[in-house]
């Protein structure tokens, strides 16, 4: 099931006197945090953003009624959600934490993998960390590879490279 709220970075510390912050973004760059008008807490409390903007890469970020250093240093530590209503992807492009845990399934014969566990980034291509009997292996996410996503079916069809699963005796 998808999460309505997901994690989108730690507030590291305060930038300035007049309450801003500085988050590190867990999300692809720091600039796809400063697009939103409204952040969220654990409680799902919204805070609305007056002011967002990239310093080097992290997003340093004025919420509505946080003023003072004093108040922004009370909020270090805490994790900031997104609502993924608040953002379109682009078509087959997903959130990482909703393919974490899906199944890895061969496209033609049924076999399963195991689950991904992980999603690396590696600048040519993601690679999806599958897990199986506590063993990690890793998979390319390119075309040739990953043939279909149904993330509402909790399942990832592949067909597999030779001697990424096949190594075991």
């Amino acid at each position: 099931m998808k999460k309505q709220f997901l994690e989108i970075g730690k507030i590291v510390g305060t930038h300035g006197l007049k309450g801003e912050v500085r988050i590190e973004p867990w999300c692809d760059n720091a600039a796809f945090l400063c697009q939103f008008k409204r952040l969220y807490d654990a409680n799902g409390t919204e805070h609305k953003i007056m002011s967002a903007r990239v310093h080097k890469h992290i997003a340093i970020v004025r919420f509505e009624g946080v003023e003072k250093v004093e108040q922004a240093d009370m909020l270090r530590g805490k994790i900031v959600y997104m609502n993924r209503e608040d953002v379109r992807l682009p078509k087959g492009t997903h959130f990482v934490q909703d393919l974490i845990g899906l199944q890895v399934v061969d496209v033609e014969n049924g076999t399963i993998y195991g689950e991904i566990t992980d999603v690396l980034k590696t600048g040519a291509n993601d690679v999806y960390q599958v897990t199986r009997n506590g063993r990690d292996y890793y998979l390319p996410v390119i075309p040739d590879v990953v043939k279909e996503k149904d993330i509402d079916g909790g399942v990832v069809k592949i067909v597999p490279m030779k001697g990424i699963f096949d190594d075991e005796d």
